[in-house]
């Protein structure tokens, strides 16, 4: 293990990197690779109405196709966030996207439901390390003064994904091109990108960061020689004095049961079961609502992929909002908003209006969870962020894959009302939690947010 004194000048040799080629390179690498998470995400969901034509799936039947996918990327998040700790970022990074885009083609020639159901796990446990793996390189490589802004256009790549998704069911669910089903190419199409994933992320540097924490100090030098050169002239190194402070105090994973971290946890863990009902509870059921509402499948379709290009946009008005507002204040509005925007769109009584509303839904959802992504991250010394993050964040890859089985008969028993009046509620319980649990943030020091807890 490298000392302190390695460690400490490592970071500030990268603290006072400019952004170079090499952080291009890795912001369009990782973006690509989340634009095919939130491609997984949205695809069942997005030609939903179409499986359940040509499998001829029940209303139970649905749910399974729909939540194997989430609970494949609850293993992944799990299993494949820990194996980056121990093997590297780079080797989880191929691994994870190489098996997303092997099982995503099986899937496109799945002979029947059962088959596309044990596929679409497979591939959400590649797929779900996405962005648990996404963050974590972004913030070993890029430099601090950088990382919220530059970090947002990884996202904002990513959320190009949804419409995308929506314009390609658009057009290509009605036909068969060369006798293949429309939904089998969508699929295909969305496995072969991931091969794209895989070339760009090769030529990517393995995190000096981690290189140093494993002792492997020459190669971790090495990567960052490579970046200063990129950069040409730089300032001196300013190294700040070694403390035990937040940031290189490292702490036992039981800090996290004690004051003030386990009031943050709780809070975490209610927040992560309840948001997917807002994000994806819209998201990957919007078209599924609208033909149970007697609206054709390419109509569906259509309205669907209109709202759709909300997501980027909320992504990118997300920015200057998060940097001046506080981020707590920021998701409690976004929360309200996406609920109240959600009932809208299921009462809505036309065209127009379902695109409205369903435009509004999808641009305060990125802000939403942009907001919480950087929210998360604050409230945790560095040596536990991860394990803190990264395990309650699993609770919502696995509620999302249960809340079809919630969501889906309330759709079918008593409409699309009230399956958004349950969104609705699961909304004002996060509310309540964040309000009541969540620190304050903004205009705040990591070691003023994040103080070391007395030793017992």
């Amino acid at each position: 293990m490298p000392d302190q004194q390695t460690s400490t000048h490592l970071a500030a040799r990268l603290s006072r990197l400019p952004i170079t080629r090499t952080h291009r390179r890795a912001i369009v690498a990782v973006g690509i690779g989340l634009f095919f998470d939130i491609y997984e995400i949205f695809v069942a969901g997005t030609i939903a109405a179409v499986l359940v034509e040509d499998f001829g799936l029940s209303k139970t039947a649905l749910p399974f196709i729909l939540g194997s996918t989430f609970l494949g990327m609850f293993a992944g998040a799990m299993i494949l966030g820990r194996l980056a700790d121990r093997f590297g970022r780079k080797r989880s990074f191929l691994f994870n996207i190489g098996l997303y885009s092997v099982a995503t083609v099986v899937a496109a020639f799945a002979p029947g439901p059962v088959f596309l159901m044990i596929s679409r796990f497979v591939a959400g446990i590649g797929v779900g390390a996405e962005y648990p793996l996404g963050d974590t390189y972004l913030s070993d490589l890029l430099p601090a003064k950088h990382r919220g802004r530059v970090a947002t256009w990884a996202y904002t790549i990513s959320f190009l994904g949804v419409p995308v998704v929506g314009f390609l069911a658009l057009l290509l669910t009605p036909h068969a091109p060369l006798g293949i089903d429309g939904w089998r190419w969508i699929m295909a199409l969305g496995g072969l990108g991931g091969i794209i994933v895989l070339v760009l992320r090769r030529r990517l540097p393995e995190s000096p960061r981690w290189l140093a924490s494993q002792g492997r100090v020459a190669e971790a030098d090495a990567v960052v020689t490579a970046m200063e050169q990129e950069a040409g002239p730089l300032p001196s190194v300013e190294l700040e004095p070694a403390t035990a402070t937040e940031s290189d105090a490292p702490l036992p994973v039981r800090t996290l049961t004690r004051p003030p971290y386990r009031k943050r946890m709780i809070m975490l863990v209610i927040f992560q079961l309840l948001q997917g009902f807002g994000y994806y509870g819209f998201g990957t059921l919007a078209a599924t609502v609208l033909t149970s509402q007697g609206y054709t499948i390419t109509e569906s379709l259509l309205y669907t992929s209109l709202t759709y290009l909300g997501y980027p946009i909320g992504s990118l008005i997300s920015t200057p909002i998060i940097a001046r507002l506080e981020r707590k204040y920021v998701i409690i509005a976004s929360a309200v908003a996406m609920a109240g925007f959600g009932i809208g769109f299921a009462v809505a009584g036309s065209p127009a209006l379902i695109v409205i509303f369903g435009f509004c839904v999808t641009v305060t959802s990125n802000v939403f969870s942009n907001s919480f992504h950087i929210y998360q991250a604050e409230i945790f010394p560095t040596s536990l962020r991860s394990t803190a993050v990264g395990s309650t964040y699993s609770l919502s890859r696995l509620m999302s894959g249960v809340q079809g089985f919630i969501l889906l008969p309330v759709l079918a028993a008593a409409g699309a009302g009230a399956m958004y009046g349950i969104v609705g509620v699961a909304m004002l319980i996060l509310v309540v939690n964040v309000a009541a649990l969540g620190p304050r943030t903004a205009g705040r020091g990591v070691e003023e947010i994040n103080p070391i807890p007395e030793r017992r």
